[in-house]
């Protein structure tokens, strides 16, 4: 039975400096439900109906706010200013050279240790469309030196669900002065609701992935025939992690970025997960070159989720449609250089279905 969809907002808590955060409740009418904080945009819960229409969370979270203030391990944010590992925390544009904060070792990970996802978002919910769309706006200024990042940067980041289950992600930004721009979103997926999610069968539209040196490096491009890193045809997670390969000891399993076969410019598919015992599967599709793999290693025991659980290793997964890692400091990737009057645009597509 589907119902008019909606969209409510609740008061989340307060940050210790007096912010008030709000939690968004955005209702597909047709068994989809996100809900999202303003702070770091959080995605706190994902429900969605699996083969016999019993709805269940699909991603990892927290109940309190305190937790994602204190010990999130981004836990469902927006990644920026530049996501993924740059090297040395700094890197060269234009002739000048740019300190960032370190936060991962001698390196910056998913734009400083108060990257996008610890800030408070402004936030405006979008009534229902004609298409029985619904929506959350948020818009967040990243000022000139956030971070060491050079310039002024205005981002917006849209999430829109659609009437047949479709989750939509659309970044916007623009900056006062050159910097690099790289966003994703970093949601911990599990198809099942509960349990581990190695188990559940991956498929990655990539001939190449990014292979790393001990601190999460990208060294050079590689093949994936022949690897453990080939998920060209559906694959259980757990059935090579494993395996006695190089790549997956540096690791400690999957945390690599592939680089997507991608037809041409424009939305196209990168992804697809499938639990069999729910049935419920989910596609995504992106405008982005790379996806980044990580199957949530140092989930240790050590944190409790919003149902109580004590999350361990690979009882999420993260695929994050982004650029690839480094890119400011390797200029045969894919530029995340982006310059005043140019708009940064990105959109990627979470489809779920059931088998």
């Amino acid at each position: 039975m589907t119902r008019p969809p909606a969209i409510r907002q609740r008061e989340f808590g307060t940050l210790p400096d007096g912010q008030v955060v709000h939690e968004y409740l955005l209702d597909n009418g047709a068994g989809m439900v996100l809900r999202a904080i303003n702070l770091g945009g959080i995605v706190t819960a994902l429900h969605v109906p699996d083969r016999h229409g019993h709805s269940a969370n699909v991603v990892l979270g927290f109940a309190a706010l305190a937790d994602y203030v204190e010990r999130n391990p981004h836990f469902g944010t927006i990644v920026g200013r530049c996501a993924n590992r740059i090297a040395g925390g700094r890197f060269m544009l234009d002739g000048e050279l740019h300190a960032l904060a370190r936060n991962d070792g001698a390196n910056t990970l998913h734009g400083g240790a108060d990257g996008f996802g610890t800030r408070w978002w402004q936030a405006t919910p979008l009534a229902p469309d004609a298409q029985g769309q619904v929506a959350l706006e948020l818009a967040y200024t990243s000022a000139d030196g956030e971070e060491g990042f050079p310039g002024r940067l205005h981002a917006n980041v849209r999430y829109t669900l659609t009437p047949n289950n479709e989750w939509h992600i659309d970044y916007r930004a623009t900056c006062s002065r050159p910097t690099v721009v790289n966003l994703t979103h970093h949601d911990y997926f599990n198809l099942a609701g509960s349990g581990s999610a190695l188990g559940q069968r991956l498929t990655l539209q990539a001939s190449q992935f990014t292979a790393i040196n001990r601190e999460w490096i990208p060294t050079a491009l590689q093949s994936v025939a022949g690897t453990p890193f080939d998920f060209h045809q559906a694959t259980h997670i757990d059935e090579r992690i494993r395996a006695n390969d190089e790549q997956l000891r540096l690791a400690q399993g999957y945390d690599h970025s592939w680089v997507l076969d991608r037809p041409g410019p424009g939305l196209h598919f990168a992804a697809r997960l499938q639990d069999d015992m729910s049935g419920r599967v989910m596609e995504i599709h992106t405008t982005e070159p790379a996806v980044q793999f990580y199957s949530g290693n140092f989930l240790n025991g050590s944190l409790a989720g919003s149902g109580g659980q004590l999350y361990r290793q690979g009882d999420g997964i993260c695929l994050e449609p982004q650029h690839h890692p480094d890119a400011p400091n390797r200029p045969d990737f894919p530029s995340v250089v982006l310059r005043p009057g140019q708009v940064y645009s990105s959109r990627s597509v979470y489809r779920f279905s059931v088998a």
